[in-house]
């Protein structure tokens, strides 16, 4: 890493820490104990930090940005005029089919769990993006922090030599970092999952390396006295980067580590590659990975579309699930998969979808969420909720629960903010 370089790391308005920028975040914060009226839990489950950390749970959200159809992924209406052409398959649970272009998820059934009846009011991608993100809408006042980040918070370990929180796909427009928390909880941009993040080998000796940044930590301190804040963030972004540059843990970064084989299973495309690089995160113990697919806004071609984005997705996140369960890890990672929204039951005159938050689908796996189930329907043509609504807030306390995080924790921005404010654990999934 030159000198150039090494002075020079910058960070996003929103946060967020480029793959250049080496963030790897130091464990703090304090886990809330896990109460239990208020999100619907049965029984209060008490759990201090270090337990917390010392359980090594993750999360792998999978983020289908653009808004993918409900009607192509998982909840078909064939048949039907809304349903379109697109049929539905038998899957490994009897009673439950899915759409045909996820026949490789169709076996992996009994360890997912359908949600058919997510809703939400937010049409527009910039804010439904920012809220799928944060809980939250956006704010002028408050620059939320994810709900990965929040995660991270409690969960992430002390000296951890890789980031806490790591995205994997090319950024995603409106996407919130660590807003308030702090660059310490941002997340670590990897673009592409084929290549090791960029400028992660030393170009000097580790003593002259080890010189230049106490020579920087002075410089820091001079500053410190009139913009603590910035030099807090800043040193959170530099300790990172060098624990990170020095570890050699960064070799969970290189897949090509893996057997060609599987490499192959997971699917050779930007977002297979991707799924395998959250596993061997999880295997690491990162808390937070987020793998995006971006290309769901099919106004036009829907069909098509969605039919070539489904074969990706499909073996990636087939592969991820039977992956993760044969090493032991499904049961200590939750997986989650949607876009920000559904589209619309009726068919435009170009055989396109629009967008509808009314009613879309979600799927989730892995911690000990209940697989082999439907939660929730449509209405026969798809245009409403018929039974048990989930709205956002719902999932999110839902995963925090199977994370044994309370959402109701409170950390202070402007004001003392929740983890997630409102909503309860969706009970079927737990």
């Amino acid at each position: 890493m030159s000198e150039h370089t090494l002075m020079h790391v910058t960070t996003g308005a929103q946060g967020v820490v480029s793959r250049r920028s080496f963030l790897r975040t130091m464990g703090a914060g304090t886990a809330g104990l896990a109460a239990a009226g208020a999100f619907g839990w049965k029984e209060a489950v008490t759990l201090h930090a270090e337990e917390l950390r010392k359980n090594g749970m993750s999360c792998i959200f999978l983020f289908m940005s653009g808004g993918p159809s409900q009607f192509e992924t998982f909840d078909p209406k064939p048949g039907t005029t809304n349903g379109g052409p697109t049929k539905a398959i038998d899957t490994a649970v009897s009673g439950v089919q899915i759409a045909e272009n996820w026949p490789e998820l169709a076996k992996q059934m009994k360890d997912i769990a359908i949600v058919r009846s997510m809703t939400n009011k937010e049409g527009a991608h910039p804010r439904a993006i920012y809220q799928m993100h944060t809980g939250y809408l956006p704010s002028a006042s408050v620059k939320y922090p994810s709900f990965g980040a929040a995660i991270c918070k409690e969960l992430g370990q002390a000296e951890f030599e890789l980031p806490y929180y790591v995205t994997v796909g090319p950024p995603i427009a409106n996407v919130a970092g660590a807003g308030f928390l702090g660059m310490r909880y941002a997340p670590f941009v990897v673009a592409d999952a084929n290549r090791m993040p960029g400028n992660s080998q030393l170009t000097v000796d580790r003593d002259r390396f080890d010189r230049r940044l106490g020579l920087m930590k002075d410089l820091e301190e001079d500053f410190a006295g009139d913009a603590k804040r910035a030099v807090t963030d800043h040193q959170n972004v530099y300790k990172g980067a060098a624990n990170l540059v020095t570890s050699p843990k960064i070799k969970a970064f290189d897949l090509n580590q893996e057997k060609d084989k599987l490499r192959d299973q997971y699917g050779r495309n930007a977002f297979g590659q991707g799924c395998l690089l959250a596993r061997r995160m999880v295997e690491e113990r990162v808390t937070f990975i987020e793998v995006s697919l971006n290309g769901w806004d099919t106004h036009q071609d829907n069909f098509e579309r969605t039919k070539t984005l489904s074969e990706q997705a499909d073996k990636g996140f087939a592969t991820l699930i039977g992956d993760l369960k044969e090493r032991g890890l499904l049961e200590r990672t939750v997986v989650m998969w949607l876009g920000e929204f559904g589209r619309t039951p009726r068919i435009n005159p170009q055989k396109g979808r629009d967008h509808y938050p009314r009613c879309f689908s979600a799927v989730v796996a892995g911690g000990g969420i209940k697989g082999g189930q439907v939660v929730g329907a449509s209405s026969a043509d798809g245009s409403d909720v018929k039974s048990r609504p989930v709205t956002v807030p719902d999932l999110f306390c839902t995963v925090c629960q199977t994370l044994k995080i309370n959402p109701r924790k409170e950390n202070v921005g402007v004001r003392p903010i929740k983890i997630v404010d409102g909503g309860a654990v969706v009970k079927e999934l737990v």
